[in-house]
């Protein structure tokens, strides 16, 4: 029996669009002839699995873990869409979902690319993704990536309903007084969606933008234009209040911010994250 080699199955992939699975298939029944492997991939439709590559995925899960590391914990959170929540919310993709888990686990990814290239039973997390995809009937990929650490992760993981898989995660990194109001952060972030943990690391072209937009929205309410740049910096501030976690009015007590919170336990928020499905690259990691 003719050897299959990497390179022979790269090259039918890269020609079919098949995945490995079924390239590996075609190649043992062909023999290692390539081109009949083609023509086995052709007569079974698999070219049907490139087509799913067209296909909008948006339904999916976000698979979550927390682990010790030297220096305290990591948490990890892992976006795997689907085309239809009837695939996402069966044990055979949740089981899935744990696989990645712990493959980008494994590797320390921290973002999709890093897991994408990280080691995984069928080769690389992207290669095992691809597989699925004929597995599940659909077109089934990775979606957002993230990693927080500090001496304390809290993760919340949030369900539309009962019988679904997580489709929002939620993890903050903190420091050990602050563990104390971790899971109450974590609630915070799921449900207010915050994209930077203080004002100070908000990219200072987007406040530029903001003090623009907010300049000529001023303007053309025809307000006076002496009185102008205190309207504009009462917009900025809220808008940090609605896109900074610190900044941000607790959920359960709007007397308070999420930064008073913290500080009525003496701690620190250092990071967080937030992963939610079919909201594409919404992840946000930042220094206080």
């Amino acid at each position: 029996m003719a050897q299959i080699t990497a390179a022979l199955i790269k090259e039918l992939r890269d020609a079919t669009g098949a995945g490995m699975m079924d390239v590996k298939k075609a190649l043992t029944e062909a023999e290692g002839d390539i081109e009949r492997a083609k023509e086995i991939i052709r007569a079974r439709g698999i070219k049907a699995a490139g087509a799913r590559e067209g296909r909008k995925a948006q339904e999916g899960l976000v698979a979550s873990r927390i682990v010790d590391t030297a220096s305290g914990q990591a948490g990890y959170a892992a976006e795997l869409n689907s085309e239809t929540d009837f695939v996402a919310k069966t044990p055979q993709f949740v089981e899935f979902g744990d696989e990645v888990i712990e493959d980008v686990v494994k590797a320390g990814a921290s973002n999709e690319a890093e897991a994408l290239a990280a080691p995984s039973q069928s080769g690389t997390i992207k290669d095992t993704v691809e597989e699925a995809g004929a597995l599940f009937h659909e077109h089934v990929k990775l979606g957002q990536v993230a990693k927080v650490e500090g001496p304390h992760v809290e993760i919340y993981a949030h369900r539309k309903s009962a019988e679904l898989p997580p489709s929002i995660v939620a993890m903050i990194a903190t420091d050990e007084a602050g563990a104390e109001v971790a899971h109450e952060a974590a609630l915070q972030i799921s449900a207010m969606a915050p994209q930077w943990l203080s004002r100070e690391d908000v990219p200072a072209d987007v406040v530029e933008s903001e003090r623009r937009v907010a300049t000529e929205k001023s303007l053309a309410e025809g307000k006076p234009e002496k009185i102008v740049p205190k309207i504009v910096e009462g917009r900025l501030q809220a808008f940090y209040k609605e896109v900074c976690l610190l900044d941000q009015a607790y959920v359960k007590d709007p007397s308070r911010t999420i930064a008073d919170l913290f500080r009525s336990v003496n701690g620190t928020a250092l990071a967080f994250a937030r992963v939610e499905v079919g909201k594409g690259s919404q992840a946000e990691e930042a220094a206080e």
